[in-house]
Order: structure tokens, then C-alpha cells, then sequence
């Protein structure tokens, strides 16, 4: 009996050594396996970093509006008798848009007229009599007074019938009418808008720190939300005082509106031009990566073990500024590296690389004031 558990034992652990080896034997053959087996090159796209000349700017969210643009108003209450102008038509500066009713206006101007008549011929009689005479200096000059005092009541007279008629201030297009013929108009009623848009001011903030870098006269460039067009233009207002309540500082440009795109009111993103900087190294923003561990990209070198080679090798880089699709790299590439532009997601560091730039659009991306150094 003993003799039995004694072998059944033994016959127990050599079958539980020999499949814990058989284990160990296994896991070493797939271990020497892929050891051996050639890692298979990535085909890659790449651009070779190179110095550029980078013309950094801020960016900003504002509005445009007309350089000139009122809401016209009557100056005094009355009924509309006359609209002399079409929605969304150019006008001329002076020229008439509305008439109120102004009878009773026009005959208190033809009185004062009247008057004002009266008043010059009795001036003429008295400064005939005095030549002769026949009359004093004292009457002379009381109706000299009232011959004036009739030319100002006529001057008044003439202004209050101007009043039942509005002008445009300055040239420009009008807007949609907003009252009727017929209509009782009270003063301040907002008749139309008027707004010169062949030139448009563009008003918008930075924070107080981007103060320093700013100057009248500075470049811009505005840009419409689903518009690829850009309009070119150039500060022409800092506002002297930054808000306590936000840190902010007022800013206005003006850009030329002359296809009349920009229309007063509109949401626009504006980029406004610093000094330009020579010597950056910039690449696609397609090219850096970002990690756990911090931002890198991937270049491509010969191999250590074979010159003929190519190999990718991941390199940690400082990113900077950013631009019109391009990153600024501030440390970690240098001049005449080739860096991978696609694919980075199939790539570990050391693996073989074919450099295939046939279709590699992030090459061409460049910023909107970015070029490569002469």
C-alpha cells in the first residue's frame, strides 16, 4: 500500500514538472520568435524642418460697423406727407428723404417774409428822411432794429419749416423705412438708418497684457464665418483706458468695404500683425503629438546598424505659438530634420521607415505671413 502512494506520487510530480516545463519551453520559443522577426517598415510622410520667417499675431473675436451710420430722426412732431427715398438705395449727402406737414409753417415763413419786406422799405424811408433832416438818429436806428428783429423772425420762420423735412446728414445707403404716410410722428422717431459701409470700422478687445505689442497703424486682417475671403486693414484706435471689470482694452480698426461684402453688425475673427521674427522652426500641427508624457513628434534617420536604413525615432519637442496651421517648435528639432507628418499612430520608436511624399498635403501648410528664410 505504501509502495503504491509512493509511485503514484512520483508518477503526480513528473507529470507536474514535465508540463510546467513544457510551459516555460513554449513561452521561450514565442519569445525567440518575435525577437527575431523583422518588424515591418511604416511608410510615412514627412517635411524637413526648416527656418521661417514668422510673423506672429494676436486674435480677437469682434464686430463691424459702418465708419459712418445714425439713425435718422425727425426734430419736431408732425404727420407724414412725404417719403422721397426706396429701401436699400445709395443717397447723396443733403438730399430730402421725408416731408412732414407743413402748412401752417409755410405760411407763418411767407409772413415773416411779408414782414421782413415792410420792415426794409421803412428802413430805406427813415434813412432817406435823416439825410435830410427831416427825422432824428434815434428814429433811424429803432427802425433799423426792427427791420433786423423781422430778418431773424424770417431766419427763425425758415428754420422751423426746415425742421418738416429730413436730410441725409452724409452719402450713403438707407435702410428700410420704419414709418407711413399718414403716420403722427413725435421727435426722436427713428425714421431710417443711414450707413456709409464703402469704408468699415471694426471694433473689438484684447487683454491688458497684448497692450505693449499694440500701435496705431498696425496691420489686421478681418475674416466673415463662412467666408474664405480676408480684408485687409489697420488699427486706428486704442482706447486710453483698460476696464477694471474685465482687464480689457478697446480696440477699432478700419478695413476698405468696397464690394460691399461686410455688412454693419456682422461677427467677425480679426488677426492683428506683430513684428516678423526670422529663424523660427515651425511645422505642420499635424506632425506634433501629444502624450501623457509630454508633446513629440517623429523623425526619420538612418539606422545605427545599417546607413541605408531609415528608422523613425521619437523625439519630446517644446512646443510655441500657433498659426494659420503651423506650430511653432521652440526645442528638440533642429534644421534639415525630417519629421513625420501622418500616420504617427502606427509608429514605435526605432521602427523601419519609407519615406513616401508623393500625397503629403501637410507640407504645404504654411501660415497666413509664414515663409521660409532667404
Amino acid at each position: 500500500m505504501v509502495k503504491r502512494l509512493i509511485i503514484a506520487i512520483i508518477l503526480l510530480g513528473a507529470i507536474g514538472g514535465g508540463l510546467v516545463w513544457f510551459n516555460m519551453f513554449r513561452d521561450n520559443m514565442i519569445t525567440q520568435i518575435f525577437a527575431n522577426m523583422p518588424q515591418q517598415p511604416a511608410t510615412v510622410s514627412t517635411v524637413e524642418a526648416q527656418p521661417v520667417t514668422w510673423t506672429p499675431v494676436i486674435e480677437a473675436i469682434g464686430t463691424v460697423n459702418a465708419a459712418q451710420g445714425v439713425d435718422l430722426t425727425v426734430e419736431t412732431a408732425g404727420v407724414v406727407k412725404e417719403i422721397l427715398f426706396e429701401p436699400n438705395t445709395s443717397v447723396e449727402a443733403g438730399s430730402t428723404l421725408l416731408r412732414l406737414d407743413a402748412v401752417v409753417q409755410t405760411a407763418d415763413v411767407e409772413a415773416a417774409r411779408t414782414q421782413a419786406e415792410l420792415e426794409r422799405s421803412n428802413l430805406a424811408r427813415a434813412q432817406d428822411l435823416t439825410r435830410r433832416g427831416v427825422t432824428t438818429n434815434v428814429s433811424l436806428d429803432q427802425t433799423q432794429a426792427a427791420a433786423q428783429a423781422a430778418e431773424a423772425q424770417l431766419a427763425r420762420a425758415i428754420a422751423v419749416l426746415e425742421q418738416r423735412q429730413l436730410s441725409a446728414p452724409f452719402a450713403g445707403t438707407i435702410g428700410l423705412p420704419r414709418v407711413d404716410l399718414g403716420q403722427y410722428v413725435a421727435p426722436g422717431t427713428i425714421v431710417a438708418t443711414l450707413q456709409d459701409i464703402s469704408t468699415m470700422r471694426v471694433d473689438f478687445s484684447l487683454p491688458e497684457q497684448d497692450l505693449p505689442k499694440l500701435s496705431i497703424g498696425q496691420a489686421i486682417q478681418v475674416q466673415i464665418e463662412g467666408l474664405d475671403e480676408t480684408f485687409s486693414g489697420e488699427l486706428t484706435g486704442i482706447d486710453p483706458r483698460v476696464d477694471p471689470a474685465t482687464r480689457l482694452v478697446a480696440l477699432r480698426g478700419s478695413i476698405t468695404n468696397a464690394q460691399g461684402k461686410l455688412t454693419p453688425g456682422q461677427f467677425v475673427r480679426i488677426q492683428v500683425g506683430l513684428p516678423a521674427e526670422s529663424g523660427v522652426i515651425a511645422l505642420p500641427q499635424t506632425a506634433l503629438s501629444t502624450s501623457l508624457y509630454g508633446d513629440y513628434v517623429y523623425v526619420v534617420r538612418p539606422s545605427d546598424a545599417d546607413a541605408e536604413q531609415l528608422v523613425v525615432a521619437q523625439i519630446f519637442v517644446q512646443p510655441g505659438r500657433r498659426s494659420g496651421g503651423v506650430v511653432e517648435i521652440a526645442e528638440g528639432v533642429s534644421p534639415g530634420d525630417q519629421v513625420v507628418t501622418a500616420g504617427q499612430n502606427r509608429l514605435t520608436n526605432g521602427q523601419p521607415a519609407i519615406v513616401d511624399n508623393s500625397v503629403n498635403p501637410a507640407a504645404e501648410a504654411t501660415g497666413p505671413a509664414i515663409g521660409a528664410d532667404q
